[in-house]
This record gives C-alpha cells, structure tokens and sequence, in this order.
C-alpha cells in the first residue's frame, strides 16, 4: 500500500467514526441506546476479524473470550468492590491470558480440529458461568451496584448511567479498535497475519514461525473480544451467562461475513445491518430469524466475500 492510499484508507477510517460522533445528535432515544449496544459488539467483531479474517483461523468459541471479559470485569466490581478503570484494564489482560492459553494447545490443531477444540473449550467456559452459579447466579446473571455506575478520571466524575456518556465511551473503544486493528493489518505483523491465511506452509518454509504469528492473532483477537466483553459489563451494569454461549461465537462470525472479512470496517458494518434487520424484522414477524436468514442468503449470493469485500475487489482496491 502505497503513502498516498494509506492516507486515503485512514481518512476513511477516521470518517466513520466522525460520523458516528455525529449521528449520536439526530438519533431518538431507542436508536441512541440501540447503536451504543451494536458498537461494544462491533469491537468484539473486530477481535474476531483479527483471527478469521486476516489469520484465516476459523473459531467456533469466541465467545468465551467476550465472558472473560466481561465477568472478570463485572465479578471483580460486584464481588471485591473493585473500582471500574482497573475492573476493565484487568479484563482485557484476562482475556488476553485466556486467549494465549488456549492458543498454545488448540493451535497444535488446524482446520476442523481448530473449531472443535475452540468450542470444547468455550464449552467449559459457558458451563463453568453456570457451575459456579452461586458466584455468577448463571443465566438470572449479576446487576452492577449503583457503586459501578461512575468513577473518577483525572477529576471529572463520569456517570455511566448517563446515555450521552455511555455512547461517547463505546465510540471512544470502538474507535480505538479501528486504529488499532487498522495500524496492525498494515504492517509487518499484518503482512504475517496474511501470509499465515493465503499460505502457511510458504511462510514456515520462508523460516516464518507460523505458531508464533497464529498465537499472537489470537491473543490480539482475545483482549479485543475482552475489552467489549468488559465495556459490556459496565456500561449495561449486567453480567450473565447467555453472553458466554455459542451464539454470540456465531453472532461475531456472521457480523465479520456480511460486512468483509480482511477488512477492518467490514465488522462494523456487518455489526450494525445484522443487528437491525433482527431487530426490523422482530417488529412484523415471530419468524424474524426465518426472513433475517433469507436476506443474508441473498446478500451472500450478491457479495460472496462480504459487503465491503466485494467493493474492495471490484473498486476499492486500497481498503486495508
């Protein structure tokens, strides 16, 4: 990528989340609540767009780094009476761990393998949210003390039962997520990520140490799954056990394949039409599940390598 279109992709970038910024002051108040939900998940699916977009690595089990997240977060602050900045940043290094610690054994696998061992072991994650329920209260789940709803920051008190100030902080992590995942994709590492997913066996061949590379995507893929883990704790004041089992694994999959997987924004857009078609589709029919599915074969057949996929191969050729 040259300067010129690294320029012009960061422009981009940097304008969604402008307009994101912008779009809070002409929202009602049911979207405004609604698009603060859909950008924590859209980091999620930014983490897993890390490992199965640009490492190739289809997991099966993601979810379970979203529930370290979270309940690391919501535990710490429920149980210990943590304050909620050291609750996250504790989450997110949680995660983190948990995202290497499986690595080490489940990237001794490929392929199906890989998917298996990944939900073997969100499995145990899920059903431990539910063992250990006197702790967890497993699917009833935890609701924040009003103690958890604000904290300091260098002075300022931030209140986040507020929904202005929840919404700035979900744009703040999603924007941060962007440029991360943006710097990381275009450079050396990125370049690894890549050659990992088109060809691994070239790249060990070339004395890449592909094990590294897997496991260093999959740690970045965890902490991002943790941070929107642990901002969902705080800033809905809520922990449970449905955020730990396969449906949001496959939630994050599907967001990445609509919206492009191997492109940074392509997440994010899947993140937002996946959660408004359920959500228009809810309002006329029981069966919205049913049409939602029938408008995402569609979109499949049009843009078989996602929404932003396909533009970048037909016209945008510089979107990283």
């Amino acid at each position: 990528m040259t300067r010129a279109t690294g320029r012009k992709s960061l422009v981009l970038h940097l304008g969604v989340v402008a307009l994101l910024f912008l779009l809070q002051f002409v929202l009602p108040e049911y979207h405004h609540l609604t698009v603060t939900r859909i950008m924590i998940l859209a980091v999620f699916a930014l983490g897993y767009n890390v490992l199965f977009g640009y490492t190739g690595l289809l997991s099966l089990g993601h979810a379970m780094f979203f529930a370290c997240g979270l309940y690391a977060a919501g535990l710490t602050v429920y149980h210990l009476g943590w304050d909620v900045l050291p609750a996250f940043l504790f989450a997110v290094a949680v995660a983190g761990a948990a995202a290497a610690a499986v690595g080490m054994i489940a990237l001794r696998t490929t392929g199906v393998a890989f998917m298996i061992v990944t939900l073997m072991f969100s499995q145990v994650v899920y059903l431990a949210t539910l063992y250990f329920s006197r702790y967890t209260r497993g699917d009833e789940g935890l609701v924040l003390p009003a103690r958890a709803r604000s904290f300091e920051l260098v002075g300022i008190h931030v209140n986040l039962a507020d929904p202005v100030t929840r919404y700035y902080i979900a744009l703040g992590l999603l924007a941060a997520g962007i440029l991360v995942v943006h710097r990381l994709v275009r450079s050396g590492t990125g370049r690894e990520w890549i050659a990992v997913r088109e060809n691994e066996s070239r790249t060990r061949m070339l004395g890449y140490n592909t094990f590294s590379i897997k496991l260093k995507a999959l740690t970045v893929s965890g902490a991002l799954s943790g941070a929107a883990g642990a901002a969902y704790a705080l800033l809905f004041a809520y922990v449970g056990s449905t955020f730990a089992s396969i449906q949001y694994s496959i939630d994050a999959l599907l967001f990445t394949l609509l919206g492009g997987a191997g492109t940074v924004l392509g997440p994010v857009l899947g993140s937002f039409i996946m959660f408004y078609l359920i959500d228009i589709f809810s309002e006329y029919t029981t069966a919205y599940l049913l049409a939602t599915g029938v408008v995402l074969i569609l979109l499949i057949l049009y843009f078989s390598v996602g929404i932003l996929g396909t533009l970048r191969r037909k016209w945008l050729h510089w979107l990283p």
